[in-house]
């Protein structure tokens, strides 16, 4: 997986389907639409909207799979308890941090990187290859280049993260590169190009990258967690100046 394939986009889709699945999707999260509502009937958002019925079915089958709703046999639509949404969907925290996330979820995004990320930091210290620290250090390059304020420079961050979860050669652990990659996007985005953060980034992923590039596991995972501990008082500094 790479971090074009994981970088998240918080523009409205093109197509109907996405647009109307988009628009429910930021409507259900942001609690416009709240756990028990209904959603409207086909015939009623088709008429009302102006578009098919087909296209509204097909958004809601996306929003179930995703945990927003519950769909039954001739019975409405209803908006599912939180509880039961995919919160590490991408779509899902896409529309999370579009609609305006708020502090508790971005605690809670932190926390799941500081359970996950610190060890696989220093699994990866323990069991990375040349071509896997190639592909770190190409990646710290580019972030140096262009800066986290640009989208190049984020998909650069995603791209140094994905290859530390690559370098665990832990399958079920890779399996939520996806999430992980997206969390990092969407609270780095959060921090620097919505709110301007300027606090330099940069010799947190070096530390990270030297220890493992030593095979320092203890210093790979002490490392991350002082990256992350630094981003989340970015996040907070944000939060308490909005």
């Amino acid at each position: 997986m790479t971090a074009d394939e994981a970088h998240p986009s918080s523009k409205r889709p093109a197509d109907i389907r996405g647009r109307v699945t988009h628009d429910l999707g930021v409507a259900i999260v942001t609690g416009r639409l709240a756990p028990g509502a209904a959603l409207m009937s086909e015939e009623r958002f088709s008429a009302e909207n102006g578009i098919s019925r087909g296209a509204y079915r097909e958004a809601l089958k996306i929003l179930a799979a995703k945990g927003l709703v519950h769909q039954r046999v001739k019975s409405a639509t209803r908006v599912n308890e939180r509880i039961r949404w995919s919160m590490l969907d991408l779509d899902v925290l896409g529309w999370m941090f579009e609609g305006g996330a708020s502090r508790d979820f971005i605690n809670g995004i932190f926390e799941l990187r500081r359970i996950v990320e610190p060890s696989a930091a220093a699994l990866a210290a323990r069991r990375r290859d040349d071509r896997q620290l190639a592909r770190m250090g190409h990646a710290l390059e580019e972030m140096e280049r262009n800066g986290l304020h640009a989208s190049a420079g984020r998909q650069a961050d995603q791209a140094f993260h994905l290859a530390i979860l690559e370098a665990t050669r832990n399958e079920p652990l890779m399996t939520l590169s996806n999430s992980i990659a997206a969390a990092v996007e969407w609270t780095t985005r959060f921090a620097r190009d919505q709110r301007g953060q300027k606090r330099d980034p940069m010799p947190d992923h070096h530390a990270v990258y030297s220890a493992i590039v030593a095979g320092d596991h203890q210093g790979a995972r002490a490392a991350m967690e002082t990256l992350i501990d630094n981003a989340l008082h970015d996040a907070d500094m944000v939060l308490a100046s909005g």
